[in-house]
């Protein structure tokens, strides 16, 4: 099985979990938080998918590490990873567990580009028209791309809209080019 597969049968797994402990978000912000952790500690990596140390010894460490802070069957969850040596593949389980959660809530993700940074009644209202033209709640991540000159550029998935004045301004060159128009000095 490839690991994209087998972390999505996980965090399936825990998904279930949490409906029927309803903890769906809780259950969401400690499993990214075990996965930032390993994403921005080499220590904590290392220490989980490490060898030398026995399985034994790194459940210990996780119980005191996490055992107040996680939902216990969360923890219990981690535990399990390590008995199953599935520990290397937390950060994707976190990821397939977000991707479930938004879809349980009718969230979408949309990477949005602009020119300049809006104002916050500017992102509200983008924020609402594109939850309407999706049908889902949306939840923008904006990046600043100044050579776009203006307009924006949405991406959800595999489906971009690029409504930036950029593209607008090449399309425009292209037609003009295009229909053969005599040159300044050919007349």
């Amino acid at each position: 099985m490839r690991d994209e597969t087998i972390a999505r049968n996980y965090a399936e797994a825990l998904f279930e979990l949490a409906e029927r402990h309803e903890g769906v978000e809780a259950y969401g912000t400690g499993i990214e938080m075990v996965a930032r952790l390993i994403d921005e500690n080499d220590d904590f990596r290392r220490f989980l998918q490490t060898p030398r140390i026995a399985v034994a010894q790194k459940k210990t460490v996780v119980r005191k590490v996490f055992g107040e802070v996680l939902p216990a069957k969360l923890v219990n969850f981690l535990l399990i990873t390590l008995d199953k040596r599935r520990q290397r593949l937390l950060r994707v389980i976190a990821r397939e567990y977000m991707g479930l959660m938004d879809q349980h809530f009718n969230r979408v993700h949309v990477e949005v580009t602009l020119a300049r940074q809006f104002d916050g009644k500017s992102m509200e209202e983008m924020e609402e028209r594109l939850t309407a033209a999706l049908g889902k709640t949306a939840i923008p991540h904006v990046r600043i791309k100044p050579d776009i000159l203006g307009g924006a550029i949405f991406r959800t998935g595999d489906t971009i809209y690029d409504g930036s004045l950029r593209r607008r301004l090449d399309g425009m060159r292209r037609r003009l080019l295009k229909a053969n128009l005599p040159r300044m000095g050919e007349v």
